[in-house]
């Protein structure tokens, strides 16, 4: 536990008591205490959650720079410290100050754009657990909320409704080849749109921020649903795709060439399931599975209720290749070779089947058990947590898991890491009070339904000359 003033605040990231070598998992990581946060709330212990909550948005305001160079107004922490120094003019007195890394310390100094939209989800998820409005009700709390919100939905030069962000921007924090528009930041922008709107106080100035929100949620789960995903019809739609299409009516919309199917996802596909790929950008499909994403849009309801069943029914079909000795697989497959060198720039780190390429991460149980819980097939999650507890405890909780096979012990794993042990007991807690998934998960919305019907009975090419009386902008 972390203690700011004399309150718990957070937790830090590990705590193995025979390693001394620290690095920097002594400090509290926003997107890390997500699980412990949700942890705290199923216990009933909800002031540390609260802290947590009001302390992170302080931060959020002070002054960041890299090379001169400051980002906007609304970037939340990667990771904070507390630390004791000595009160200006008595060097006798000591007082303890809050130091956050906006990504100035990160490895490969990018900033952290999954920080801010877990911080809004831990917050909705507060309200929806204690019933207690008033923290999200807070003037500087909603100014908080608003601030990321004009942060991700700033106009630029992208043509595309999709977060544009760079490598490493996420949980995946070093370079994989992930820069551009990754899935896991589209699902936690999704839900972090959709939680804010049912937290945002309605007044005359947030009015157009209520529209542009509104706006951005049709136009990204158009998207998502329609580009991002593949299963064996649309991969052999894309097969058999035509190229340098320059219309309106265009089928290959990104100008995909049919030989970027990689060989391994033709014998890999199961005739039952698919699954929403990792990035999508001009003559590029990443089609590796990335499991937070995939999961994270069924919590959302970013992947329609067919999608979401038919993400479970791969994760089932593909079980020995995604769960095998340890939950879960970050992403599928690993990149290898030539490969490798390449996209990860040889990373000693990252070398294949370990840590963020292609490593098992038990984390990834809570998530896992949230989105089987939702579409009421928790005996997926259920089967998964006994897999985790053959030897979880007995591994003393290592942060990741190496092979492809997830067999042994990341090879740079530190043990007890807070999250493991994290997102353990919620799967745990969710499994024996299902309802409480609640606090999580978003709903479909009838409203966001009907604009996203009306948008795709709209002819390619053809733009409404007069709008309805209540209109999205696509």
């Amino acid at each position: 536990m972390v203690y700011y003033c004399g309150n718990p605040i957070g937790t830090i990231a590990a705590n193995d008591p025979s390693d001394s070598n620290t690095l920097n998992y002594d400090q509290v990581f926003i997107r890390d205490f997500v699980p412990s946060g949700i942890a705290f709330l199923l216990k009933g212990e909800y002031e540390i959650v609260k802290n947590f909550i009001l302390h992170t948005l302080q931060l959020q305001s002070w002054e960041k720079t890299m090379d001169c160079h400051s980002p906007g107004q609304g970037l939340m922490p990667a990771s904070f410290k507390v630390r004791t120094v000595p009160l200006d003019g008595d060097d006798s007195a000591t007082e303890e100050v809050l130091d956050p890394d906006f990504g100035e310390a990160a490895i490969g100094r990018v900033a952290p754009v999954d920080s801010g939209l877990w911080w809004i989800i831990l917050l909705r998820a507060y309200g929806k657990c204690t019933g207690d409005l008033s923290v999200q009700e807070r003037i500087d709390v909603q100014t908080g909320i608003k601030m990321i919100l004009k942060l991700c939905l700033a106009d630029g030069f992208d043509m595309f409704p999709t977060l544009l962000v760079t490598d490493g921007s996420c949980m995946i924090d070093r370079r994989m080849g992930i820069h551009g528009h990754p899935l896991e930041i589209q699902a936690l922008f999704y839900s972090a749109l959709l939680c804010a709107r049912e937290m945002l106080v309605p007044e005359d100035a947030s009015d157009d921020l209520m529209r542009a929100l509104n706006n951005r949620l049709v136009a990204l789960s158009i998207h998502i649903r329609e580009y991002y995903w593949i299963d064996m019809k649309k991969l052999n739609e894309i097969y058999r795709y035509k190229t340098e299409e320059y219309s309106f009516d265009a089928v290959n919309k990104f100008n995909i060439y049919p030989d970027q199917i990689p060989p391994w996802l033709v014998e890999w596909m199961p005739r039952k399931g698919g699954y929403l790929i990792g990035n999508l950008q001009p003559a590029h499909m990443d089609f590796r599975f990335f499991s937070l994403g995939n999961l994270w849009s069924i919590i959302c309801s970013l992947a329609t209720a067919d999608q979401s069943h038919a993400i479970l029914d791969l994760i089932e079909a593909k079980w020995s290749d995604l769960v095998a000795g340890m939950p879960l697989k970050i992403c599928y497959p690993a990149l290898e070779g030539q490969e490798w060198r390449i996209i990860t720039g040889s990373d000693p780190k990252n070398t294949p089947w370990s840590y963020h390429n292609g490593g098992a991460w038990p984390t990834l149980l809570w998530q896992l058990t949230v989105a089987c819980i939702k579409m009421n097939r928790p005996e997926i999650a259920e089967n998964a947590i006994k897999v985790a507890e053959k030897h979880l405890s007995r591994d003393k909780w290592p942060e990741y898991y190496d092979t492809k096979g997830a067999r042994f012990i990341g090879k740079q794993a530190h043990l007890f890491q807070t999250w493991s042990i994290a997102g353990y007991l919620v799967a745990k807690l969710l499994i024996e009070n299902p309802s409480a998934a609640n606090m999580l998960v978003n709903v479909e919305d009838a409203e966001l339904l009907n604009a996203f019907s009306c948008a795709l009975a709209t002819p390619r090419g053809k733009r409404l000359r007069k709008r309805p009386k209540q209109s999205y902008l696509i």
